[in-house]
């Protein structure tokens, strides 16, 4: 899928240092590195540093399906966590598996390698 770059990264996810590994529609995959900004206090990926990736990520499947001339939003999302990321990298794989004309419904599972460390699953509004 060719788009623009500016379309794909925004300043917060540039920031967190997200890197996009696949877009296709309604599916996305991104990868972060733990690095020490965001550590927690207890020296694993802080929870936020991975909602926030997990955000970004099912918002790029998001407009892979409906397309990047139309902006969706998050409506709710849920996260479990299951493993702490001490060391390394993750990779969030978001895909679409309802895509309605005002409503999407998002599966997230992030990853270090075969070990699943978080699952999540959000709604989005079309605007």
């Amino acid at each position: 899928m060719d788009i623009p770059e500016a379309l794909v990264h925004s300043a917060f996810s540039q920031m967190l240092g997200c890197r996009l590994l696949s877009l296709e529609k309604g599916k996305a995959e991104v990868a972060l590195a733990l690095e020490p900004h965001l550590r927690n206090r207890g020296q694993v990926m802080h929870g936020g540093a991975l909602f926030s990736l997990v955000d970004i990520t099912m918002g790029l499947a998001c407009s892979s399906h409906h397309g990047f001339d139309q902006q969706s939003v998050t409506l709710e999302c849920k996260i479990n966590y299951m493993r702490p990321v001490a060391q390394g990298e993750v990779v969030c794989v978001a895909t679409i598996v309802h895509g309605g004309k005002r409503t999407l419904v998002v599966d997230a599972e992030v990853l270090q390698g075969d070990k699943l460390m978080a699952k999540a699953q959000g709604t989005f509004v079309v605007l």
